[in-house]
């Protein structure tokens, strides 16, 4: 069964995290939203695709960040078949960089 990712829910989380002006509430609301297993998670899969963008290999990968290959394979099937959703967010953080 697929489950519908567009809920209201999620739509009320979504606004809430756009609501956050900085790093500093990021990190207030993130902490007590996520686990820290949570949020090393999601730090790490988007490490991951930042590394699998810049062509390191698996093994890099996996030394550098600690990923299992399988975490690996699955960032970098949403990087060749997901919905471009992480070099969105790559562009828009390569343009700030320049800014």
């Amino acid at each position: 069964m697929v489950k519908k990712i567009r809920t209201e829910a999620v739509d009320y989380l979504f606004d809430a995290i756009l609501s956050l002006k900085n790093k500093e509430e990021c990190y207030t609301f993130f902490e007590d939203v996520c686990t820290v297993n949570e949020l090393f998670s999601l730090s790490q899969r988007f490490e991951v695709a930042h590394m699998l963008r810049e062509e390191k290999t698996y093994l890099d990968i996996a030394e550098k960040t600690g990923a299992s290959t399988a975490t690996i394979s699955r960032v970098n099937r949403s990087l060749n078949y997901g919905n471009d959703g992480y070099d969105m967010v790559f562009e828009r953080l390569k343009g700030a960089k320049k800014e």
